[in-house]
């Protein structure tokens, strides 16, 4: 396909579909879906709205606020599925169950799932927690994309690092540095999986 196609049908803009928390409630379509996840504060909903060019996923100064899993139709092309984020102490150990039952019957069940995006602060390394999503989606038999946020943290040589450690660390080649004050990034990210998930 010529790049420039695919620049022209890549979504725009996103609009919010539903939330749900079981299998039954998700919302019904024949598009791919695209699952993002990451640790509570990893800058998921700042990543969504750097996709969007609109501040639809809110952006909490409290971290662990998403609870549901929330769906977005990206302008009829895909749907992206936003997961609660992991690794926020303060939830109970019941709070915990329930996200993990929620998040593994998502990967599990969704027949239309075609990758997970990990979102991760670019100055954080890979931990056991990482690990774990990356070892469920090599299990379930989808991909992975890790995206790095907060790039405007570090410098362009440090960024380069971040990038090389994780890729390392992971044997991941879809490994992204991004921003969302400077709104760079996310539209590397897009064309990667909407070539590689969505347009097959």
């Amino acid at each position: 396909m010529d790049r420039t196609l695919i620049v022209l049908v890549m979504p725009k803009s996103i609009q919010f579909i539903k939330s749900a928390v079981l299998a039954k409630d998700y919302p019904v379509h024949n598009m791919a879906e695209v699952a993002i996840a990451g640790r509570s504060n990893a800058g998921k909903s700042s990543f969504i709205n750097t996709l969007s060019k609109n501040k639809i996923a809110k952006v909490s100064a409290t971290p662990g606020k998403t609870r549901l899993l929330n769906f977005f139709n990206m302008e009829d092309s895909y749907v992206l599925t936003d997961m609660p984020g992991y690794g926020f102490a303060a939830r109970s150990g019941d709070e915990l169950r329930e996200w993990q039952r929620m998040i593994e019957t998502y990967l599990s069940v969704r027949e239309n799932l075609r990758g997970l995006i990990l979102v991760m602060d670019i100055r954080r390394s890979w931990t056991e927690d990482e690990e774990i999503m990356k070892r469920f989606s090599e299990r379930e038999g989808f991909p992975l994309a890790v995206v790095l946020s907060k790039a405007d943290k570090l410098s362009h040589s440090q960024k380069l690092q971040a990038i090389a450690k994780i890729k390392k660390a992971t044997g991941l080649s879809a490994v992204f540095a991004t921003s969302a004050l400077k709104k760079d990034g996310g539209e590397e990210v897009e064309r990667y999986i909407f070539e590689n998930w969505i347009k097959e």
